[in-house]
C-alpha cells in the first residue's frame, strides 16, 4: 500500500525577484496574495475560486540566483481550468505578457504553454468530459491544437469539478 494523495495541493517556486514574480501571477493568474513571510522573503498565491490557503508559495532568492535550465527536475505544473473558453483568455493574458510558449491537444486534454518570469514552465489545461475520452483513455498524445474548432464544440461544458472519488460516489 502507499501513499494515498488526492491532487496536488499547492508548488512551492525560487524566484530571483519576489515582486516581479507575484506581479505576474496576481495579473496573469487572477491570484491573490493570500499569505506574506517577509522575513523568508515569501509569498504565498491563492486562485480565485480555490479552496486551498495557498496554492502557489514563492520564495525569493535575488537576481543573482542561478538561472532555470533545462535538465533534471520539474519540468511544469498544469493548471485545469472549467471551461475550454478559458483557454482562448489564457493566451491572450500570456501573449500580452510576453509568456505565451505554444499550445498542444492532447486527445483527453486541451493546453495552452508559458512561462513566468524564472522560466517556470506551465500548462493551462482543459480536460473533456470523461465520458468523451474514447480511445485517448490510456493515449495522449501530442497534436496541434485548433483552439476555435474545439471552443465551437465545447462551448459551456464545465469539466474542472466533476471529479469525484469512490467514498463520495
Amino acid at each position: 500500500m502507499g501513499i494515498d494523495p488526492v491532487r496536488l495541493n499547492h508548488a512551492v517556486f525560487y524566484v530571483a525577484d519576489l515582486e516581479r514574480s507575484v506581479a505576474f501571477y496576481t495579473e496573469v493568474f487572477g491570484m491573490e496574495i493570500a499569505a506574506s513571510e517577509p522575513r523568508m522573503g515569501a509569498a504565498f498565491l491563492r486562485l480565485a475560486r480555490s479552496g486551498n490557503h495557498h496554492d502557489l508559495g514563492l520564495f525569493g532568492v535575488g537576481p543573482d540566483a542561478a538561472p532555470k535550465g533545462r535538465g533534471v527536475g520539474l519540468y511544469h505544473l498544469a493548471w485545469q481550468v472549467d471551461a475550454i473558453e478559458d483557454l482562448e483568455t489564457a493566451r491572450e493574458l500570456l501573449t500580452g505578457a510576453g509568456a505565451f510558449t505554444g499550445q498542444s491537444d492532447h486527445g483527453a486534454t486541451k493546453s495552452i504553454y508559458g512561462k513566468d518570469p524564472d522560466g517556470n514552465e506551465f500548462e493551462i489545461m482543459w480536460m473533456l468530459p470523461s465520458e468523451k475520452w474514447g480511445e485517448f483513455d490510456d493515449l495522449a498524445p501530442v497534436e496541434r491544437l485548433d483552439l476555435p474548432s474545439e471552443v465551437r464544440q465545447w462551448t459551456g461544458v464545465l469539466t474542472a469539478g466533476r471529479i469525484v472519488t469512490e467514498q463520495q460516489a
